[in-house]
């Protein structure tokens, strides 16, 4: 699937997670992806609250055919990542989200069980699970962060695999890169989606 951007669009992608889930990574290494893929305009930012282990986190990324040349948050995201399905009952992310944007979760659930009210797409994938099955688990710790970029690619078409790929290895050492991209791929191939999903109207 492909997603065509006109070339005045802005893409603003939110993610949410926890302290240690990898979510400012996985915002820098979307950034670099979309460079990489044609992109002329990328930037990358973490938000902190609390800044513990744990504690909700913010990040995002923005990418446009052309520069981008404002740096001002925006209030709305074409495209919410979340890490772990349960911040859905703590934090209103869908208050972060446009009426028609795309919501994608790291959720075992089939994505009917998100949709709501909103005219938005849903996807979901079991990153966690694949991410155990494969081996990505640091410490104890299961990391899923690479691994929905795989379904970030599939459910939005904005940024190939192929450059996904690129930036993982850029980001790791050559064993660790294989089985990051292993993870996104088996993630990209797993995903589901409620209905395909097409950008708005230009803008920011």
């Amino acid at each position: 699937m492909s997603t065509v951007l006109k070339e005045e669009k802005i893409i603003n992608v939110t993610w949410h997670g926890r302290g240690g889930q990898g979510g400012v990574t996985a915002a820098m290494i979307l950034a670099e992806a979309a460079y990489i893929d044609g992109y002329k305009g990328v930037t990358a930012a973490p938000f902190f609250g609390v800044e513990r282990r744990g504690a909700p986190i913010t990040a995002t990324t923005r990418f446009s055919r052309t520069p981008i040349r404002t740096l001002t948050p925006t209030a709305k995201a074409e495209v919410v990542v979340v890490l772990d399905e349960r911040l859905m009952q703590a934090v209103d992310i869908l208050r972060g989200l446009k009426p028609d944007g795309l919501l994608i979760l790291n959720s075992s659930s089939p994505p009917e069980k998100f949709c709501t009210d909103m005219d938005i797409a849903v996807a979901t994938s079991d990153a966690n699970s694949i991410a155990e099955e494969i081996g990505l688990v640091v410490a104890g710790t299961v990391l899923i962060n690479t691994s929905l970029l795989g379904a970030f690619s599939r459910a939005s078409g904005l940024v190939s695999m192929e450059s996904l790929e690129k930036a993982i290895s850029k980001n790791f050492n050559p064993k660790a890169a294989q089985l990051n991209i292993r993870g996104a791929r088996l993630t990209y191939e797993a995903t589901r989606i409620n209905r395909v999903w097409q950008l708005s109207s230009p803008g920011v």
